[in-house]
């Protein structure tokens, strides 16, 4: 794969919309099934659960929870599908193709992560949309969510591009977004604020990554959070710069692409 100076616009608009196309055609499961999680999300922990709980920090319970199960679906369909997208041309040997053809990383990336960041944001406002009947909320910082939520979007499809060239078996390709994803998000205020958690259970909580995009993205819909939010954005900026770093090494040895 070339790493050519010149940014070829028609080969990365090829990878993206085919990218693109092939998540719309199976619909129902990459997009329809995760909003129908979330709406059952809402209507238990938003609508039942909620009404019967105090507000945090003077946001209504249905409302707070908003942040965390956007960023927990977000998280896992940006990943999966990301990585799913580059591990098929590998697993058919199809990417033999793509590494002969004159198209260089950027335009591979742009193709491939954009694809898959852009089905995230269509979750993202999906989701949003759904959420207005279910729980009454308002975004107190717009153009910081959608940009957040962008940076986020992008980090892990990047994140998920790494996985797909890291898994040899479909095994593997599931096992980082079941198995530490989505546990982890969980545990990482998305029901709660981590400044409830008992001693100890409060500096446990902080040690996980998660929690701190969680955090940033609950600052832009309500002006608090658990974390500064130039903390969550430098977090956020810095696993971005390792995953275009971890990239870089891999167009550079060929490390499973040749394999």
């Amino acid at each position: 794969m070339a790493l050519s100076s010149v940014f070829n616009v028609r080969s990365a608009w090829s990878i993206y919309k085919r990218e693109l196309m092939r998540a719309m055609r199976t619909a129902f499961q990459s997009i329809l099934s995760p909003v129908l999680t979330t709406s059952l999300y809402f209507i238990v922990f938003g609508t039942v659960i909620g009404a019967r709980m105090e507000p945090v920090d003077g946001v209504s319970y249905g409302a707070f929870i908003i942040p965390g199960l956007l960023m927990l679906t977000l998280l896992g369909e940006t990943t999966s599908n990301s990585s799913f997208g580059i591990y098929m041309p590998r697993f058919t040997g199809t990417i033999y193709e793509l590494l002969s053809a004159p198209v260089g990383v950027g335009e591979t990336l742009v193709g491939f992560v954009g694809a898959a960041a852009t089905k995230g944001l269509i979750l993202a406002a999906i989701i949003l949309g759904t959420a207005t009947f279910f729980v009454d909320y308002e975004i107190r910082h717009p153009l910081a969510a959608i940009g957040y939520i962008m940076l986020v979007a992008a980090s892990f499809s990047l994140f998920g591009f790494i996985l797909g060239l890291w898994a040899d078996s479909f095994e593997k390709l599931g096992i980082i977004p079941l198995l530490f994803l989505t546990p982890l998000t969980f545990l990482g205020g998305t029901f709660y604020s981590i400044d409830d958690l008992p001693g100890v259970w409060s500096t446990i909580a902080y040690a996980n990554p998660i929690a701190f995009l969680v955090s940033g993205l609950r600052w832009t819909f309500y002006g608090t959070s658990d974390v500064s939010i130039w903390t969550s954005l430098g977090m956020t900026f810095g696993f971005l710069a390792l995953c275009v770093g971890v990239i870089a090494f891999i167009f550079k040895t060929g490390w499973r692409l040749r394999e």
